[in-house]
């Protein structure tokens, strides 16, 4: 049986931890620096900012590649 969709708010995706199902260059975790919105609708995200944790390299990806199971996984695993 497939998971529900998530949805996440804006505050409470900043800051929360997410694993790389398939990690390249040691980057297997990361956290959520940054959370860009809507001008217009402060609840509607457009793009996050990650971090890996252990390079500190950002990276700017669309909020919702978060949601692909075949990428990411909620938490540090």
């Amino acid at each position: 049986m497939p998971h529900p969709t998530r949805r996440w708010h804006p505050k409470k995706l900043l800051r929360s931890k997410w694993t790389a199902v398939q990690p390249k260059e040691k980057e297997k975790h990361f956290i959520v620096v940054r959370v860009e919105t809507d001008p217009n609708n402060i609840q509607r995200m457009t793009d996050i900012t990650l971090e890996a944790v252990f390079t500190r390299r950002h990276f700017t990806v669309h909020w919702s590649e978060l949601s692909n199971t075949e990428h990411w996984k909620v938490g540090w695993v």
